[in-house]
Formats: C-alpha cells, sequence, structure tokens
C-alpha cells in the first residue's frame, strides 16, 4: 500500500480551478493526526486516525491505524488537525475589500465581472480553512448559481449557506439606490425587490428572496457603517416590519439574521425571535440581557470594524461614512467585551468583503483580545457556528457521520490562536483542496 503525504497529494492532483469531484464508492481514506482536536471546547486528542468513507467521517481512532489495501493516507502527525471553520458573515460577491475601486468599477462591471470576483472569493476562503459560509448578501441569482457550482464540484469553495439580498427599508442600509445620481437611481430602483416599507411589504419582500433561492434571510434592523447616505446607525424598521420578516422567514424554513448596530435594533429583534445578530455594535445591558433570554446568538463581526476604520482614515470611504466607523470601532469592541463576559452565546463571522476574503482567521485574535480563551474562539467557528446555522448534525466536530471538513495547522491554536491564520492543509466533504500550504493542481507560486 503506498502512502500519500499530504504535499504528495497537493502535487498529484490534476484540478486547475475547479474542486474534484466527492469521492464515490468505498473510497476510504486515512487522516494520520498528531493532535485532533475533534470537537473544539473539549481536550484534543493525541495521535489519532480519522477514517473517512464517501466524503463522511466514519470512525475515529487512538493511535495510527494500519492502512488497509486501496485506501489513501494523509500523514498529518506533525499538524494539529481539527473541523474546517464556518464563517457566519460574509459577502462574496464583486470586488470586495477595495472601495474605491469597487466604486470605480460600479457602473462599468456586469454580473459577469462580479461572478468571477466571487468565483476567486470563495476559493481563497476555502485556502483558508473555511469550508462552509453564510454568504449575508449579495446578487441573489449569482450566489445561487455559485452555490450550487460549488456543490458539483465546478469550482472550488466552501457549502454556501446563502441570503441572497438584505431585506431593508427604503433608504436604510441595503438600498441599493443609496446615493446615486438620477439617472442611475431610476435604473437601479426600478429593478429593487428586496427593499420594502410596512410590514405587509416586507411579508412580500421575504417571499421573494425565499423564492430566488435565499436559505437564510438578512434584514437591516438599523443603519450602516458603509451606507453612502448621511443617517447615523439608529434603528430603521418597526416593530411590525421586524416581526413580519422574522415570522414570514421562520414560516417558509428559513433562519434569520439582523444586520443591528444600535442597541434599539436588538432589542426589537431579539424579542421577535432573530436567529442572530450580526455586528452589535452598541449593545447596552438591556440588549445584553435580552440576548441571553430570548437565546439570541451574536456574531461580533471585529474584524469589518477595524477595517472599515482603517479605510474611512485612508480616505478610502465616502465623507459620510468616515463619523460612523471611527464611532462604530471603539463601541464595538466595549460591546463585545461586555458581551462575552455575560455569556451571551457567540457564533463567529467577518463580514468579509469589507475585509480581504481569505484573512477571515484574523477575527479569532480580536476575539482573544475581547476576552475569550483560545479555546472558546476556536469554538465560535465550529461547534457554535454549526448550531446557529442549523447544521450541527453535519459539520462543526470531527465525528462519526459528519462531512469529512478538516483542516491543519503547524502547532497548537490553543496556545498561540494567530496560528489560525496560516492553515496548511484544507480537505472539504473527503476532497483535498489544500496541502502542504499549496492549493492541489496549482503550480507552486
Amino acid at each position: 500500500m503506498r502512502r500519500v503525504s499530504a504535499v504528495s497529494l497537493a502535487l498529484l492532483s490534476t484540478s486547475l480551478l475547479a474542486a474534484q469531484p466527492a469521492p464515490t464508492g468505498d473510497a476510504v481514506t486515512l487522516v494520520y493526526a498528531g493532535t485532533l482536536l475533534a470537537e473544539p471546547g473539549k481536550a484534543p486528542r493525541g495521535p489519532s486516525t480519522i477514517v473517512i468513507r464517501n466524503g463522511k467521517i466514519a470512525e475515529v481512532r487512538d493511535g495510527y491505524a494500519e492502512p488497509q489495501a486501496g485506501a489513501k493516507v494523509v500523514d498529518l502527525k506533525d499538524r494539529f488537525v481539527m473541523p474546517g471553520l464556518i464563517d457566519l458573515h460574509v459577502h462574496f460577491w464583486g470586488i470586495g475589500a477595495d472601495p474605491l475601486r469597487a466604486r470605480l468599477a460600479g457602473m462599468t462591471n456586469d454580473d459577469g465581472d462580479d461572478m468571477m470576483y466571487a468565483v476567486s472569493n470563495a476559493r481563497v476562503t476555502l485556502d483558508a480553512g473555511f469550508t462552509t459560509v453564510r454568504d449575508l448578501g449579495g446578487d441573489a441569482r449569482g450566489i445561487r448559481a455559485l452555490r450550487d457550482g460549488i456543490e458539483r464540484g465546478d469550482v472550488a469553495g466552501p457549502t454556501i449557506v446563502n441570503a441572497g439580498a438584505p431585506i431593508s427599508v427604503s433608504g436604510g442600509h441595503g438600498d441599493p439606490s443609496n446615493g446615486l445620481a438620477a439617472t442611475f437611481f431610476d435604473a437601479v430602483h426600478q429593478h429593487q425587490i428586496n427593499t420594502c416599507d410596512g410590514p405587509d411589504d416586507c411579508r412580500r419582500a421575504v417571499r421573494q428572496q425565499v423564492a430566488l433561492g435565499a436559505q437564510v434571510i438578512k434584514f437591516m434592523s438599523t443603519g450602516g457603517v458603509l451606507s453612502n447616505v448621511s443617517g447615523g446607525l439608529g434603528r430603521s424598521m418597526t416593530d411590525d416590519e421586524i416581526k413580519a420578516v422574522i415570522d414570514t422567514a421562520h414560516g417558509l424554513g428559513r433562519k434569520v439574521a439582523t444586520h443591528s448596530h444600535h442597541a434599539a435594533g436588538t432589542k426589537a429583534a431579539a424579542p421577535a425571535g432573530v436567529d442572530t445578530v450580526d455586528h452589535g455594535t452598541f449593545l447596552d445591558d438591556e440588549a445584553i440581557k435580552l440576548m441571553k433570554t430570548h437565546g439570541t446568538w451574536l456574531v461580533p463581526t471585529m474584524l469589518a470594524a477595524n477595517t472599515a476604520v482603517e479605510q474611512a482614515r485612508a480616505g478610502a470611504l465616502p465623507p459620510a461614512v468616515v463619523p460612523k466607523a471611527e464611532e462604530a470601532v471603539t463601541a464595538a469592541f466595549n460591546s463585545h467585551k461586555k458581551a462575552f463576559a455575560a455569556g451571551v452565546k457567540v457564533a463567529f463571522g467577518t463580514d468579509s468583503g469589507v475585509s480581504k476574503h481569505g484573512e477571515n482567521a484574523r477575527e479569532f485574535a480580536l476575539l482573544v483580545k475581547a476576552g475569550m480563551t483560545p479555546a472558546a474562539a476556536l469554538q465560535t467557528a465550529t461547534v457554535n457556528a454549526a448550531e446557529a446555522l442549523g447544521r450541527s448534525a453535519a459539520i462543526g466536530t470531527i465525528t462519526p457521520g459528519k462531512d469529512a471538513d478538516i483542516i491543519a495547522v503547524a502547532g497548537s491554536p490553543l496556545d498561540d490562536v494567530t496560528r489560525m491564520e496560516s492553515v496548511d492543509f484544507v480537505m472539504r466533504r473527503g476532497v483535498v483542496h489544500k496541502a502542504g500550504g499549496k492549493r492541489q493542481g496549482f503550480p507552486a507560486d
């Protein structure tokens, strides 16, 4: 039986941009882990063997099992191995992370251009060890197509749970016509279906996003830092509108995320049954208490606040954005630190697209800076995120029956969480996408 090292697997692949199809038949792969964090939040195991059959974890054994005839062996004996990471807040569509370039290209890029950026964004995110993401806002048809293309193996990327376009009131954060000149406003506004005013209209908006393939619904309960309007970060939706969005989405079997900066948005959304509060920039004691009472998840996106203020100070954002970014960055850190200490449930998210795709793991150090242990920070991007997503049966831990989503790093991130910023092995559903720090099928670069 020929043993194949992680580096050899990278060199043997023949695929380029496209992901390999999932293993079929009785394909068996043994992953030898030097240290295995099978269930983040629990103690890691020593030398272990992960048995994978047809893209699923079949067994986890102590020690290094003798391979059977025909099995592939992935040798990670010198690596720290753990479940694939989950980011609950990304934006794959379009350029992203370069606001000046995005504005300049806004009137010349077609959907095809933005799809090519999205394909690249998905690939570098997978390279960074994120095997599942929740895309919370982009072209509804385009992200659905990317999601399905990844599932077919046409292109490499993480599993996508997509929201389509976010639900917003007119003039709110999520209204794509904000700040446009008259000619462009008319062209954009006539095609909008994600904006709504009043509860009946908001029910319609949710249903239309579901009809376009949305697997989760996102709505804007407050203003946004990056909105090119002068309005602040306060609450933008009424109680009736918020309840209409959440109840309609839940009735159609979709979980609901709310973009919420001001505490008033969070205090309205949590009792109404929202599943996750994303950003949570200005959390007061009452908002934290309501989130705990209603079991609402906080998705902090600390990396986004830091990135936005860097961009604002560099002159890369419109004037209306600058004071909001300055206000948000300090408030976000203090709010999250208080929420973590109070025991609010936390799931990992970055708002990548504001920050660079592929740099998602920088969020871990910010979580630790705000008071989490490295172990707790890793749990937010695995066990917690899987639960918040409603997919604990398939992802989040390395246990029998779950998808073989596996990553590895050099050294223990329990000692230094910044090691998560250099993932050098990535497997998604039993297919190796990155080994020895190199994408499969790509020349050394």
